[in-house]
Order: structure tokens, then sequence, then C-alpha cells
């Protein structure tokens, strides 16, 4: 399994030196790369280190190895970018709106540079790596989890808030997850971040608190535009991403706790371009925005793999509509966000937790549950629904029409 860890670098004001002109150096690289890649539309290694390698060694003065690591970061940007956009006009194209093209990146002058083992080793207590200078080695600190039999694959410098860091890809010993009897089901949302099908509610009340509190603050600073303020809106910058990131995390590690615990699986809804396919009214559109389940989800996926603990991502169509009860889907079955009534066999209860404990008994399925859309007189039938009448053998009442 491979995580991302970062590693505190210790520097001296020479060394930091060393270590800002190699970044500006590699980063030159990078936006004399790019123009040509995004113009000639070479966004693979190979041709862009065919096509450019020479004259970049000759130009800028970087080693084999850095040259090649520069060019790289040119031709991953682009197809990453490429791919995001992809998926964002699918949905585009499906709301009918206009599509995005691709754009031509650049890179800051201090932006993060890409290393591997043979410009950079990583010792007990201190890193060996590589600057325009020759190699200097630091002293770095790492956190308790860091993982005590690992091999760190690729290491990016990276200059944040006045300080040095290593983020380093962290490669650990697999644990073969075991095939679960049953599934913890979680149910993620805005208003609460998430809740699993034994009950547990995860509220965002902090977070949006926050959210409030530095939306304000950065209004007032915004409106002032001093040196001050500005000096203050650099300082407060990333304060509210970081809270909502250690949420994410407490929360996850609860969620693959209790999954473990239990000996069961983690059952998760794909909400995958859910942001560009839902609108908000104005007043709602941070928040909306704002919210972190990808994060989330990515953070339960590692940890659980971590120790062993399968996720299924399932088809979370019409979850918060069904009957976790018969079975039954319908729009009128959740009258308001926080109420589920069946119109059919009358079960109600909190909606999130109907919708976390529908995602548990999906995930037991092979295929996810294939439902109806609610467009022919308001009649809709589910796979459920029919199962509800194989096994008890009757069909619960049918609501057409809304009544």
């Amino acid at each position: 399994m491979q995580s991302v860890t970062k590693l505190r670098l210790f520097a001296s004001p020479d060394e930091r030196q060393m270590l800002f002109a190699t970044m500006e150096r590699y980063n030159a690289v990078c936006n004399a790369a790019s123009p040509i890649a995004f113009s000639e539309r070479q966004f693979s290694n190979i041709g862009l280190q065919k096509r450019l390698y020479y004259s970049i060694r000759e130009t800028f003065g970087l080693s084999a190895q850095m040259a090649q690591l520069a060019l790289r970061k040119v031709a991953s940007g682009y197809r990453s970018t490429k791919e995001a956009i992809r998926e964002q006009n699918k949905v585009l194209a499906a709301l009918g709106k206009p599509l995005k093209s691709l754009p031509e990146i650049s890179f800051r002058a201090h932006g993060a540079i890409c290393y591997d083992a043979r410009v950079l080793s990583l010792g007990r207590n201190r890193v060996s790596i590589w600057t325009l200078d020759g190699r200097i080695h630091l002293r770095y600190s790492k956190p308790d989890h860091f993982p005590a039999v690992a091999t760190v694959k690729q290491t990016d410098l990276v200059y944040r808030d006045g300080a040095f860091w290593l983020y380093a890809t962290v490669e650990t010993p697999d644990v073969e997850p075991a095939e679960p009897t049953e599934y913890l089901g979680v149910d993620l949302g805005v208003v609460n971040i998430a809740t699993t099908s034994e009950g547990e509610v995860f509220s965002s009340a902090a977070t949006e608190k926050v959210r409030q509190r530095y939306g304000r603050l950065r209004g007032i600073l915004q409106k002032m535009g001093t040196k001050s303020a500005k000096r203050k809106l650099r300082q407060i910058s990333g304060r509210e991403r970081r809270f909502k990131t250690d949420t994410n995390h407490v929360i996850s590690k609860r969620i693959v706790c209790v999954a473990q615990g239990t000996k069961r699986g983690i059952a998760l809804e794909d909400l995958k371009g859910i942001l560009l396919r839902t609108t908000v009214t104005k007043v709602q559109r941070e928040r909306h925005h704002k919210w972190a389940f990808h994060q989330l989800r990515s953070f339960i996926e590692y940890k659980a793999y971590g120790v062993g603990v399968q996720v299924k991502v399932i088809d979370g169509a019409y979850t918060s509509q069904q009957c976790s009860a018969c079975g039954f889907v319908h729009p009128d079955n959740r009258p308001t966000q926080a109420a589920f009534l069946c119109h059919a066999c009358g079960h109600t209860e909190n909606a999130d937790l109907n919708a976390a404990k529908n995602i548990a008994a999906r995930a037991l399925v092979n295929e996810p549950i294939a439902v109806c859309s609610p467009d022919i007189g308001g009649e809709v039938e589910s796979q459920a629904y029919k199962e509800h009448a194989a096994i008890h053998g009757s069909m619960p009442p049918t609501l057409v029409g809304g009544s």
C-alpha cells in the first residue's frame, strides 16, 4: 500500500538559499517546456524527453536525472489536468453547459520539486538531497505514525508557510482484506458529514462554524485592503482547509476502527461529479462547494486498506428515497432533510441513517440495485421493492400520483 507522509526539514540560512535556487531553476525548466508541450500536444514523458532533454541540459545546467524529472512534471501536469477537464466536460455536456478546454500550465518559482531515489535518500535522522551546489544533508522530523517498515518511492520538496517539507510517498507491506459477511454503511452529506448504519452521526456543525468565522474575517480584511490586512490574509490562508482535513482524519479513523473491530467491510456511495450535477441557492453555494466528501472517502479507503478492511463503493442512486425496511422508493418518502417516512409501510427514522442502511444492504449485492426513474405517474418500483414481495409474499401498497 502507498501513502503520503509529510516530513519537515530543518535547514540553515545558507542551505535554505541553496534549496530556493534549486527550486527556481527546476521550475524555470518547467515553464520553458510547458509552452512547447502545449503547442505540440506532447504530454508523454518519453516524447517530451526526446524533444527537449538535450536543450534543457545545455540551457539550464541541471543534472541528467533532474532534467528528466522536470520534464516528467510538465507531462504529468498536463495529463492530470486533461483528465480532470474530461470528467468535468462529461457532466457539463449532460447539463447542456459550455465545455472547458485545456489551458496552458504555468509553474510557480517556488513550486514543488519531484525527487526520486537517485537524487534523494532518506536516512534514519537525515536526508541527503541534490541541489545546484551539490548534495546537502538535512535533519528532518517525522510523525509518530511513520511506518517502521517502509520503502520510499518518490519524494516532493515543498515550500509552505516559511518551511521546507518533504512529501514522501511510502510503500508499506500489503494487508490482504478479508471477505466480510456484513458491511458498515456510511452516508456522506453536508449537514452531517457522515452517518453510519449503526446510527453514529458526525455533524458538520464545528466545520460550519469555522467556515463562517473565516468567511467573515476574509471579507473584512479584503474590504480593508491595507498591507497589514493582506499580511493577515496570508497568515490565515489554509487554516480552514487544515481544520477540515483534521476533522476528516478523525472521522475516517473512527469509522475504520468500528469496522475493523466488528470484522465488517465499509460501504460508501459513489458521489463523483455530484458538485457539478446539483444546484443550490447563493447562500448555500460556498458551503456546498467546500464539501470535502472526496477527501473523506480517500482517507477511509487508505486507512481501511492499511488494516485489511474491505471498502466497497456502490451506486448511491435513490438511497435517500428508498425505505430500508420494505424497499419502497419514492421522492415523497423524504419530506425534509432530516426526516424519512415511508408511504408504503409507514417506517420512519432519520433520513441519513435510513440511507446508510440502504448503502450497507446494497454492498452485499454483486450488482448495484437498479431503480426506475420516477417520471411515470409518480410510481417507482425498485429491485429491493420486488425482493420484498419475494420474501414476504406480498407487495407493499403502491403510491401512485404522489397521493
